[in-house]
């Protein structure tokens, strides 16, 4: 196992973590973010997330590509939310008036301290970051650290830990997206997933929960059976033809410690992702860029050229009853783990 480090720009370093195996982990304190995750394959080496080569690349392109999202992951309608009774209004886009991933130059665009830790079985980056109180409207200062480690059991582990010295908002998530068949220029309809959910929350036209929980009984967004994603790009469901594509929380089962959440298996079935998570509800967004998507090592990401799995506390648990607690408070730290758990075709020769 080893661990390297580079510059990656002016302000940004990148660190590549190497298992045993041949996986390797590169992530950047630009935002605490994953900028590639290479596996070893019969036909060579893929990157199957997507990512760019340079700190001015996520400046100029798109921040959010790979990045540690915070405060508050997702939308708050409006940037309304009250915490014991009284009333906070916090950043909003001036476009769509609500506040979107904890608002403008948030986690995402930060420079974090950076320490690397390393034992015989895993390699970890450890990047910590203090937000004041009130950047962009958030009561309490809050210190915030993001550990991202490499087993030789292919495990690449993120792990969420953050204090406060006022009440205040806290539901973090990766923002990677991934593609296994680590060419942007193909699109993931062909990739198998499975979702252990039996309800997702309806969202509007600006993609904020309504507060409705949904059976996904019946539906297209019907993954409790593993099924091409292309099965939901090819209907006409409303919620389908609303974004697009899919862009909605889902509420997980959590059956055992040993089932996964979420799988996600390449055309080739040569990479499945097994995601773990101990947070309620897991957004899957199917990259809905249209003719716009960024470029990525020279080639442009397609329409619906990459997925997430962005495991946080539902969207909506700020207005709602029923969407859980994103309250941090004083003296509660906050602590969370989101495990993507990498098979690949040849483990047993690897292993």
């Amino acid at each position: 196992m080893k661990v390297t480090e580079k510059k990656f720009g002016e302000h940004a370093f990148l660190y590549s973590l190497t298992n045993n195996n041949g996986v390797t982990l590169e992530a950047t304190n630009l935002g605490a973010r994953i900028v590639n995750l290479y596996v070893p394959t019969a036909v060579g080496r893929k990157n199957i997330v997507l990512g760019f080569d340079s700190e001015k690349e996520y400046v100029e392109k798109d921040l959010y590509f790979g990045a540690t999202i915070g405060r508050v992951a997702g939308r708050i309608k409006n940037g309304q939310f009250s915490i014991d009774k009284k009333n906070y209004q916090v950043f909003v886009d001036p476009n769509t008036h609500h506040c979107l991933h904890g608002g403008p130059h948030s986690f995402e665009e930060k420079i974090w301290e950076t320490a690397i830790k390393e034992n015989d079985e895993e390699l970890s980056v450890v990047f910590t970051h203090t937000s004041p109180a009130n950047e962009n409207g958030f009561p309490g200062t809050i210190t915030v650290s993001v550990t991202y480690s490499l087993s030789n059991q292919n495990e690449w582990k993120i792990t969420y830990q953050a204090s406060t010295n006022e009440s205040t908002l806290f539901n973090p998530t990766n923002h990677v997206y991934f593609n296994l068949t680590g060419d942007p220029t193909k699109t993931v309809a062909d990739h198998q997933l499975l979702i252990d959910a039996d309800k997702f929350v309806v969202v509007d036209s600006d993609t904020n929960a309504t507060g409705e929980k949904r059976s996904v009984a019946n539906t297209p967004f019907d993954f409790r059976t593993i099924k091409k994603v292309n099965e939901v790009f090819q209907t006409n469901y409303e919620q389908n033809v609303l974004v697009d594509g899919l862009d909605h929380p889902f509420i997980l089962n959590h059956k055992t410690k040993e089932t996964p959440q979420a799988v996600l298996v390449s055309p080739e079935s040569d990479i499945t992702v097994n995601v773990y998570t101990d947070r309620d509800t897991v957004v899957i967004f199917t990259a809905q860029f249209g003719n716009s998507g960024p470029e990525v090592h020279g080639n442009q990401v397609v329409h619906h050229g990459g997925i997430t799995f962005e495991t946080q506390t539902s969207p909506g648990a700020v207005e709602f009853e029923g969407f859980g607690d994103i309250i941090l408070r004083p003296g509660k730290d906050f602590y969370s783990q989101t495990v993507y758990a990498l098979l690949l075709s040849d483990d047993e020769a690897l292993l």
